[in-house]
């Protein structure tokens, strides 16, 4: 299928933009907000059985809370999606990241003295959200929120066009999928940096980039693909 096919939500420099943004939340909130995963219910998992293996139940609520948050965030995603569809004005891809920078602006100004909890359970919510909504590139099936899947692709892809080097279709999906694991690299490398000097006003950082993620699903929905809006992404 040719690239122009393809939704505005689909496209690889959007999913791009949104793992680099997962990168930075989970940047932020390791390095400035209390140490917790930000988009990693499988990892809070394991400090969460840590936690009981070790004695350290003064922590296990907090695990426990950061994952149904991220439960609830799937949930919720799912009943939102539909409800959009029915209004029909704008893709519920749309409306997520512009609920995602009204909640992410709302945590940047919060007063300093907000306890962790709110930004990690926060955080897990909205990355659940935006896990469950963005799943294909393209194409190609991929994650928004975390690299586990893109590091298994990426050496697979690999491998294959290795064996077949005349299969360069393999060779660009691998290179997508390590284009991933970078952008998350490099967003959670800014926050971690920009988080000594602005702590939760950090976050401004990321609103920015999903500013301009909006303006252009918006210009979409209304213009360009006002034809297609019931139209369902890939992957769903």
């Amino acid at each position: 299928m040719n690239e122009e096919n393809y939704l505005e939500c689909e496209k690889y420099y959007i999913f791009a933009a949104l793992i680099f943004i997962a990168g930075f939340y989970g940047g932020y909130t390791m390095t400035v907000r209390g140490g917790l995963f930000a988009n990693a219910a499988s990892a809070n998992m394991v400090l969460f059985a840590i936690a009981i293996g070790m004695h350290k139940f003064e922590k296990i609520y907090v695990y426990i809370l950061s994952f149904i948050a991220y439960m609830l965030g799937t949930i919720v995603s799912e009943h939102c999606g539909l409800l959009a569809k029915k209004i029909g004005r704008l893709r519920w891809d749309t409306y997520m990241i512009g609920i995602e920078i009204l909640w992410i602006l709302l945590l940047a100004f919060l007063p300093a003295n907000v306890p962790d909890l709110v930004y990690q359970l926060s955080i897990n919510f909205i990355c659940a959200m935006q896990f469950n909504t963005f799943r294909q590139a393209e194409g190609i099936g991929m994650a928004t929120v975390f690299i586990t899947n893109h590091t298994r692709q990426t050496g697979s892809y690999l491998t294959r066009w290795i064996r077949k080097p005349y299969e360069l279709a393999y060779l660009k999906k691998s290179a997508r999928h390590f284009g991933m694991i970078l952008c998350f690299f490099l967003g959670a490398l800014t926050s971690s940096y920009f988080g000594q000097y602005l702590h939760t006003k950090t976050l401004l950082i990321a609103t920015g980039l999903l500013i301009l993620i909006f303006i252009d699903f918006v210009h979409a929905d209304l213009f360009i693909e006002k034809d297609r809006i019931l139209e369902t992404p890939r992957g769903h």
